[in-house]
């Protein structure tokens, strides 16, 4: 093996150690926390952090499950699915206006709409309390799920860059076949999309299963208490009860992991696509 062979195999060596290091970094505190949801309190006070539960217990799920945590993962998911398909459906419809279609203002009205993704969140917290309020919209699904539902600047600006960089021929081939606008989007553009469509669902899902500060403020009340307001709550009525707390929080992160398994594929061919272009 020659020298600059040696200096590969060093080089590729450390960048190796330095992101397992990183992998253990990130993964060794969902792995701890899962295992302390499954201890007992007796096993957590009176053995070291990092012992195995022995043996697994489930009561600290079924508590925190009938103490209302049950209820909060349900309104999650259903905000985050209802979510999830209004930002997709109204994502896919404005990018490909902007992406393939003429009408005057297109640019500038682009620019104008992914500018309010330098506005933050705090500033438009107030005027939208004070609007679900005079609507009388407060602790109720609507308050959760409204202010999100009609697309996101990230996601038509995402969709946009890849809708343009689909060949033009293929829909104009589609469009020569009799094909109308609706019907190109659907069975030609779609389908060509579903890499990036599987990101834009990982990150729209993850984004929103972990929203706290509207839900906090719009949704008050137990009844539509999502799953990270519910889990602070634990947090505070359960004190130092760590196997308990340790619970809620892996009920919280396990659905996002299996989002992540079930679309890592789409993900990764929407990375490697990105980075080919």
């Amino acid at each position: 093996m020659n020298t600059e062979s040696r200096r590969g195999a060093v080089r590729s060596g450390v960048a190796y150690l330095v992101l397992i290091a990183g992998a253990l970094f990130t993964v060794a505190p969902l792995v701890l926390s899962a295992s302390t949801a499954f201890k007992t309190p007796g096993q957590f006070s009176g053995e070291s952090a990092l012992t195995p539960p022995h043996p697994v217990t489930l009561d600290n799920f079924r508590t925190v499950l009938d103490q209302g945590l049950g209820r909060a993962v349900i309104v999650t998911a259903l905000m985050t699915v209802c979510i999830t398909i209004g930002q997709l459906l109204v994502s896919i419809l404005a990018a490909y206006a902007f992406a393939r279609t003429s009408f005057p203002g297109r640019e500038a009205l682009f620019w104008v709409y992914l500018g309010t993704m330098m506005v933050p969140s705090a500033v438009t917290l107030i005027p939208l309390y004070l609007m679900f309020a005079k609507l009388g919209w407060l602790n109720t699904f609507w308050a959760l799920v409204l202010p999100f539902l009609f697309g996101s600047p990230y996601a038509i600006f995402l969709l946009r860059q890849y809708f343009r960089a689909i060949p033009g021929e293929l829909i104009d081939a589609a469009r020569t076949d009799g094909a109308n606008t609706l019907d190109i989007l659907v069975h030609v553009v779609v389908p060509m999309s579903r890499p990036i469509l599987a990101t834009l669902t990982v990150i729209t899902v993850v984004t929103q299963w972990n929203s706290f500060m509207w839900p906090l403020v719009a949704a008050s009340g137990a009844k539509w208490q999502v799953l990270t307001v519910a889990t602070a709550n634990m947090q505070t009525q359960y004190n130092s009860q760590w196997p308990l707390i340790m619970a809620a929080t892996t009920l919280a992160i396990a659905p996002l992991v299996v989002v992540f398994v079930v679309f890592q594929r789409q993900v990764l061919r929407s990375i490697a696509w990105t980075g080919l272009k």
